[in-house]
């Protein structure tokens, strides 16, 4: 597989869904994605978003059925 081809295959596994429009929440949404099970707590390190505002994206991600929380992480589904 060419570096180009790599890279295209990478994009479209790291595809933010449609209905997510907020800057912060795709971000988060794609830290979620990336890490395949995040605690909010390594969120909110890796981020530097506040803890209140995280937890409010997560909220809406997860009310939106596109994250899940399980005990202490969050994964994309």
């Amino acid at each position: 597989m060419s570096t180009s081809e790599h890279q295209l295959a990478t994009a479209g596994e790291l595809a933010v869904p449609d209905e997510i429009t907020s800057p912060q929440a795709k971000l988060v949404y794609l830290s979620v994605l990336v890490t395949e099970e995040a605690k909010a707590a390594d969120l909110q390190q890796m981020l530097g978003v506040p803890k209140l505002t995280l937890f409010a994206v997560l909220e809406s991600l997860a009310a939106q059925d596109l994250i899940q929380r399980t005990g202490d992480c969050y994964v994309c589904r």
